[in-house]
């Protein structure tokens, strides 16, 4: 593997981890095999690595999601997958996890990637919804927006109860709950 995809993949791990503050320079190269002046080579600093490994991280997260938004299905079957597949639940989201880290909620470039992701993911949640309207799957009267906000939240949710517990079971109950509550779902 080549010294760069070293040390975003190894920043990926670190920030996922410790963080962006508990993240040195050091961490990285150790974690990544490469010394510092590759890592200056490749990056003008820490931050310049940390956004690289957050867009990484952002991208995997869509096309992750993208694959359950656009198989085959109901929306209810498509929401559901997206939601019960395979997920390191005690580690918590990659990229949620960022927004409780001040250090890159105070820096507009580590932001950006993060809240772009989260609006792509109600967005694209939005849209499996409203098939699921068009098709006669849900009520008209069921808001889009507003699902897809609540199972986005619910999600994020469900990962901080389980990581506080030390158990996946809350994350799991929030999901079928969440399933439960959606018109299919409840059947």
């Amino acid at each position: 593997m080549e010294t760069v995809e070293r040390l975003i993949r190894s920043t990926q791990e670190l920030l996922w981890e410790r963080g962006y503050v508990g993240t040195s320079p050091k961490a990285i190269q150790r974690a990544a095999d490469a010394g510092q002046g590759s890592m200056y080579h490749h990056f003008a600093g820490k931050a310049e690595l940390a956004k690289a490994a957050i867009e990484r991280s952002s991208a995997e997260l869509r096309e992750a999601a993208e694959e359950q938004f656009s198989g085959s299905g109901s929306a209810t079957e498509k929401i559901s997958g997206y939601l019960e597949r395979e997920r390191e639940v005690l580690r918590g989201c990659r990229i949620g996890r960022l927004t409780a880290d001040p250090e890159v909620m105070a820096d507009p470039e580590l932001r950006a990637p993060i809240d772009e992701t989260f609006t792509w993911l109600r967005a694209r949640l939005a849209e499996v919804v409203a098939e699921g309207k068009l098709a006669g799957e849900y009520p008209e009267s069921l808001d889009a927006e507003e699902t897809a906000a609540t199972i986005a939240a619910v999600l994020q949710g469900g990962y901080v109860l389980a990581r506080a517990a030390g158990s996946v079971e809350p994350f799991e109950l929030a999901v079928r709950g969440l399933i439960n509550l959606l018109p299919e779902g409840a059947k």
